[in-house]
């Protein structure tokens, strides 16, 4: 990896608060808390400096004195995340023709082609039609698609030819905060990143 790269770290703003029916979905699924979480701002050092020592090829960060990564355990405790049930499976969207399909075959309405960007959906969909389906969520393993969506993004930057990282960076943050405190900056206000305080 390239010493005088920089990679931007790219955190979408916390949307803003949710409609109250959203907000009972979220409440009754025990999603809530992961709601709140927020964003963390202006740690571009930190990532960066994690990147340089992750190794794709076994998903761990090489440091002088020995190996670790970001586990399951990890995401249960930082997040609250479920990592015990059914698995998140299905292909990555990235054309807004199949995010589109996707979204009229899940909730009956399509976002505008001016809010996707690759996988992701900027705003929100008609609220009535995304909480149709969303009785079911709290089967599934969303621990495990957080980490493997974190080591996905973690290798995806350490390509020389990547100039942003995304995923949940929330995660790796609070993660390096508390295995490595060292190397974590203290922050001025606690407020910034309340997740790292607990």
């Amino acid at each position: 990896m390239e010493g005088s790269r920089m990679l931007q770290c790219d955190h979408y703003m916390p949307p803003d608060r949710y409609n109250p029916i959203v907000e009972g979905y979220l409440r009754d699924t025990d999603f809530y808390h992961v709601s709140q979480i927020g964003v963390v701002q202006c740690q571009s050092a930190l990532v960066n400096a994690l990147v340089e020592r992750w190794r794709p090829e076994t998903h761990t960060f090489h440091f002088p004195v020995g190996e670790c990564a970001v586990t399951l355990e990890d995401v249960a405790l930082i997040l609250g995340l479920p990592t015990n049930d059914l698995p998140v499976t299905g292909p990555t969207l990235s054309s807004y023709e199949a995010l589109e399909t996707e979204c009229l075959d899940q909730f009956g309405v399509a976002p505008m082609k001016s809010d996707c960007r690759g996988s992701f959906i900027k705003g929100a969909l008609e609220v009535s039609a995304v909480t149709r389906n969303f009785g079911g969520i709290i089967q599934f393993s969303w621990g495990s698609a957080c980490l493997a969506h974190l080591y996905r993004s973690l290798c995806r930057a350490t390509r020389v030819d990547c100039k942003e990282i995304d995923g949940p960076l929330t995660l790796l943050l609070a993660w390096a905060w508390i295995h490595l405190p060292f190397i974590a900056p203290i922050p001025s206000n606690p407020q910034i990143f309340p997740i790292a305080n607990r």
